[in-house]
């Protein structure tokens, strides 16, 4: 059976990416001389966080909430990234700059713990200072995932305790994302819905996740995921637009009955949700097939893009 899943970074390559300039420590490189010594803590061991951020008419959305995730996640895994976040943020635009760009572009931010003199996980073997590389590309969400909506499967891949490793730390560390991700492509579907160790609805691989029940919006308690970004926004707006919303502990139950469903993320912002475990995302008592983005959350999705372009700023 042909697999008709896909990534939400599934997009066309656009062909100025080619000859892009990646920041690293602080040079600008071609992209085919962008590299990291092969003894990097990032590359041993996966030992760094990271930002993932737009870039909108010159300026990055949310900018103060990214870097202080970032240098928040540093600190959990005391990790020095040896700049300012004001130096950070101008070796970020630098390197903006450099590409002359504007608009259109999601940018990876990652710091690593830095070169070791072995391949061992003692961060007392690091013998450099952070590794620091930002990564501008353009890249657009697909123009057809709010008339197609996303597919999702649960997994049985959890979203584990925090005494295992807190799932709040946005590392470098993503095998069970990624080992989530690779079953619910196998199942045919674009995202994992996965679960808490309690078997409540925790969070998508990539994605945070929002149901609509009855006018309500629903997320999760927020224990089993990064402080998402993207997440904090749809529920301050939420807010600011009276519509209810609450952090809570559900089940597939109550997703399975939901009216709508979305997933929210810095790359596409809020993505609609089409079908989840072969069940359509619609009212329980209709028969219709899913017919499209629900008012919510076109309603939010449009909220949110407003104001992304209102709080984009250079400088924190």
């Amino acid at each position: 059976m042909q697999n008709t899943s896909q990534s939400l970074h599934d997009i066309s390559q656009n062909p100025r990416n080619a000859s892009i300039l990646i920041s690293v420590n602080g040079k600008n490189l071609p992209r085919e001389k962008a590299m990291v010594s092969v003894f990097d803590s990032g590359f041993i061991l996966g030992d760094g966080v990271w930002e993932g951020l737009r870039l909108v008419n010159g300026g990055v959305p949310f900018l103060y909430q990214h870097i202080e995730r970032l240098y928040e996640g540093a600190k959990a895994i005391f990790m020095d990234i040896g700049l300012t976040p004001n130096e950070l943020v101008k070796r970020l635009f630098d390197c903006i700059d450099a590409n002359a760009m504007h608009d259109g572009v999601h940018i990876r931010l990652m710091v690593t713990r830095g070169v070791k003199s072995t391949p061992y996980q003692d961060p007392r073997v690091t013998i450099s200072p952070a590794t620091i590389v930002i990564i501008p590309e353009y890249k657009q969400p697909s123009a057809d995932q709010m008339t197609r909506g996303l597919s999702l499967h649960t997994v049985n891949v959890r979203r584990g305790a925090p005494d295992v490793q807190d799932q709040k730390l946005n590392s470098h560390s993503k095998l069970n994302c990624i080992t989530a991700c690779i079953q619910a492509a196998n199942a045919g579907a674009d995202e994992a819905l996965m679960l808490d160790p309690l078997g409540f609805v925790a969070t998508c691989n990539s994605t945070h996740f929002f149901i609509v029940r009855r006018g309500q919006v629903w997320t999760s308690s927020g224990q089993y995921c990064i402080p998402g970004i993207t997440r904090s926004v749809i529920i301050r707006l939420c807010t600011e637009l009276s519509i209810p919303v609450f952090e809570r502990q559900f089940s597939l139950y109550d997703v399975y009955g939901a009216d709508e469903a979305f997933v929210t993320g810095t790359f596409a912002g809020a993505t609609p949700v089409r079908i989840i475990d072969g069940r359509p995302v619609r009212h329980p008592m209709s028969t219709e097939e899913w017919v499209g983005a629900g008012p919510i959350t076109m309603r939010l999705s449009e909220a949110y893009k407003k104001l992304a372009k209102a709080e984009a700023t250079r400088s924190l």
